[in-house]
């Protein structure tokens, strides 16, 4: 780690910029849950709970778009990897607890906004668009592509993001919609998630080689390291092997571990995500059950 640090600005390694622009996503949402919290019909004040949730959610996409992580991932595709578990599969849902209810019922006043939804909002378009970004952002064209095309690469990063919000929408929906999904529905949603986000890590764990020429050709891997330094910085080689090398793996077993890791915070966050939907699903039979007996109570009196 005494490496990273020395070889790295304080500006590569934190990256302010995100932190600015972060930190303004923060003050919109106080200003909004606070000072403008009346101009929201049925608003109500927002519990701590979900602050700390949405501040959690930025956190989380600090951690994948930026920060050491995003460093290293340019250097370890395992790192990479993580960053990315991070921001889709952890970022999205703390986000969506995070943002009151009585936000998001307010935009759908707007016929535009509700046409627009009835079409990407159906529970099949979340589903596949997400996984089926992901999977197409880890074939080795696309992502050497992306890896060295800075403003391509972002504009990916943020439509694979709002693919996500979108697929964790159905699972922690926050308003009643037409396309709302039963709680057994919700886990069953899940699982074929699960199903087609394996593809994409089986590729990459059970390659014969190293796929990826970000990670294996020097040439091709100082272009993506540029977009993390200040321009006209020097592209530090030297992390790359010998001494002063960052790496601990070779670039087949990093893919394999990246994969892996992918995979099994995968399995992680939809089983907490499954686990609460069934908690739910317990919690509102048990709630309805006595006013069903008290409805076959109210039909015996009556009845009799």
């Amino acid at each position: 780690m005494e490496q990273f640090f020395s070889t790295f600005t304080a500006r590569t390694i934190w990256t302010p910029e995100l932190v600015v622009v972060l930190a303004l996503v923060s003050f919109v949402y106080f200003l909004i849950i606070k000072k403008f919290r009346h101009h929201f019909p049925d608003s109500k004040q927002v519990s701590n709970r979900r602050i700390v949730y949405f501040h959690l959610g930025l956190l989380a996409i600090y951690i994948g778009f930026g920060g050491p992580l995003y460093v290293l991932g340019h250097i370890m595709l395992s790192m990479h990897m993580l960053s990315m578990a991070v921001v889709y599969l952890i970022a999205p849902p703390l986000l969506l607890i995070g943002i009151p209810s009585w936000f998001f019922k307010f935009f759908t006043r707007f016929k535009f906004i509700r046409g627009v939804f009835k079409i990407v909002g159906f529970p099949l378009i979340g589903l596949v668009l997400f996984n089926g970004i992901f999977s197409v952002y880890h074939l080795p064209i696309t992502f050497d592509f992306l890896m060295t095309n800075e403003s391509m690469h972002n504009l990916y990063q943020i439509g694979m993001l709002l693919a996500a919000m979108l697929m964790w929408w159905h699972i922690l929906p926050r308003i009643k919609t037409k396309y709302d999904l039963s709680e057994l529905k919700r886990m069953g949603y899940m699982f074929v998630s699960g199903v087609l986000f394996t593809p994409a890590c089986v590729l990459i764990i059970f390659a014969p080689q190293a796929l990826y020429a970000t990670y294996t050709d020097p040439s091709t891997w100082a272009v993506a390291m540029a977009y993390c330094l200040p321009p006209g910085a020097e592209i530090p080689f030297e992390v790359l092997s010998g001494e002063e090398s960052l790496t601990l793996l070779n670039p087949q077993q990093d893919q394999q571990f990246g994969g892996a890791m992918m995979k099994v915070i995968q399995e992680l966050a939809y089983g907490v995500a499954i686990g609460y939907t069934f908690r739910i699903w317990m919690k509102r039979d048990k709630d309805e059950t006595p006013k069903l007996k008290f409805k076959e109570y109210e039909m015996y009196q009556t009845n009799g």
